[in-house]
């Protein structure tokens, strides 16, 4: 995958060859914020996790940087997280959607991370720029209504585990080597999880006055039995 490297000495084009990709579901560090979410799952007829954080895994095509994404029925919404990524032994912080089916999510979480693609924004930032600073780092959507664009969902990264807890939780039992992608673990929508033709996302550096941010239109497609 094609990506631009954003750093404080300029931006450098860099392929990167995501060979893994890892979903963190249930990684809130505010206890509140999480159990608002998890209800809002449960909702849907999502079973309440067994432990926290739980990794996922789904495959690395699923990772994509394209403007429209195809999937069955009308059912699916994004969600925006942080995105990890090790390439060359560093790690890099950037944005996605964990775009999810919501009716096979109920029946089965691990299935619906693979049917659906990741759209993520096709910038990425070091790690260690923003490390010192990461709960200041603010994530946010926007979908399309019948009524006009709607902020979805905001908030700080501070209600998330820091991506480096994150990593090592996953690291005490699996390797997170060079191509591998994580997205980080989402906060609750505003209104409640719905469904959307459009979604838009952003991740906000308010101390070194920048954003990375994309968006991606779903088309959806007929079910035929």
């Amino acid at each position: 995958m094609k990506f631009d490297i954003i750093s404080a000495s300029g931006t450098t084009a860099t392929e990167i060859d995501i060979r893994k990709l890892v979903i963190a579901g249930w990684a809130g560090r505010d206890k509140e914020k999480m159990e608002h979410h998890i209800q809002e799952l449960e909702a849907l007829g999502v079973a309440r996790p067994k432990t926290t954080p739980t990794f996922y895994r789904a495959s690395a095509v699923r990772l994509t940087t394209t403007a429209e994404i195809e999937e069955l029925g009308d059912a699916s919404s994004g969600e925006v997280e942080p995105l990890l990524i090790r390439h060359d032994g560093a790690l890099f912080i950037g944005v996605g959607s964990d775009h999810t089916d919501r009716e096979v999510e109920a029946y089965g979480v691990s299935v619906s991370k693979q049917m659906c693609a990741k759209p993520v924004a096709a910038q990425l930032w070091p790690l260690d720029e923003v490390a010192d600073h990461w709960d200041e780092l603010v994530l946010r959507s926007w979908i399309d209504t019948p009524t006009g664009r709607a902020l979805y969902q905001e908030g700080s990264v501070a209600s998330l585990l820091d991506p480096r807890d994150t990593l090592a939780k996953f690291e005490a039992e699996q390797v997170f080597g060079d191509g591998t992608a994580m997205l980080c673990g989402t906060m609750p929508a505003i209104g409640g999880i719905r469904s959307s033709g459009h979604f838009i996302a952003e991740l906000e550096d308010p101390i070194l006055g920048r954003k990375i941010g994309f968006g991606y239109r779903v088309s959806s497609l007929p079910i035929m039995g």
